[in-house]
């Protein structure tokens, strides 16, 4: 995928809990609608989940995941055979499945390895696209008290350790996400996009995902349904700092923020 224009990524939630109702879908025809609509509004990729991984969200087995996701793969790969897809998840058997058995092109991992240990020996076996996000703790336990002692060193060294784990095992493609909302608190989030362009120093494919996030809804005082200006300036910072890859759940307008940016950078 040629990223010297920057890609959008839409989100498809297959949960009933995830924290934005506009982006959970159930149904066959909910997913088959959601999916089609990614597409049409000019999303690259399509991301789906199936394990809510909002501040203290529940817990599921990987059979409920897994299941989940073969009901949205399912549909996605009759309907839409040549889309892009990345599965959201932390669990290498799942990851394993959705590649082995309908061709999902990304994995799209919220603890870079941390929650399955097999997490990367089983990506560099399937030989595909790997996205690592930082995230202090779990989802179940990351907002409690997120603390650093110098936030940017924290997140640049972790990576810059799982990277070289990644390319020790023979990853090829890599694509990194500071974790905005994950174990941080709001000022954390705001540190660290006003960081956002160091991360370049890594030479990777760089995703931001701010998308209707507590960053926005907390320091406006807005619900994630109200959002959406808030994500729309937060999308514009994080293309105008080097952003490749923004993940949202509005895709027409983040669309149409990559191609103002676009005509500002003269393509």
């Amino acid at each position: 995928m040629d990223l010297s224009t920057p890609r959008v990524m839409g989100v498809l939630n297959v949960t009933p809990d995830s924290f934005y109702s506009g982006c959970r879908v159930q149904t066959e025809r909910d997913i088959a609608d959601r999916a089609r609509r990614i597409l049409d509004e000019g999303a690259a990729i399509i991301d789906i989940g199936a394990y809510s991984s909002r501040p203290e969200a529940e817990h599921i087995t990987p059979e409920e995941e897994m299941n989940r996701l073969r009901t949205g793969l399912e549909i996605i790969s009759r309907n839409h055979p040549d889309a892009v897809v990345s599965v959201d998840t932390f669990r290498a058997d799942v990851a394993a499945m959705c590649v082995e058995e309908y061709g999902t092109a990304i994995i799209n991992d919220i603890s870079a390895g941390e929650m399955d240990g097999r997490m990367f020996e089983t990506v560099a076996r399937l030989n595909v696209p790997y996205i690592m996000m930082h995230m202090q703790g779990t989802p179940q336990n990351m907002q409690k008290n997120p603390h650093y002692d110098d936030l940017i060193k924290e997140v640049f060294l972790y990576f810059a350790q799982k990277v070289q784990q990644l390319r020790d095992l023979g990853v090829k493609d890599i694509v990194l996400d500071p974790g905005f909302g994950f174990g941080k608190t709001v000022e954390h989030n705001y540190e660290l996009m006003a960081h956002l362009e160091e991360f370049a120093i890594f030479d990777l494919p760089l995703l931001a995902g701010v998308s209707r996030k507590s960053m926005i809804t907390r320091l406006l005082g807005v619900t994630p349904q109200e959002a959406l200006n808030g994500t729309t300036v937060l999308n514009t910072v994080c293309l105008l700092k080097g952003a490749d890859i923004i993940r949202v759940h509005d895709v027409k307008e983040a669309v149409e923020a990559v191609r103002i940016i676009d005509k500002l950078n003269g393509k």
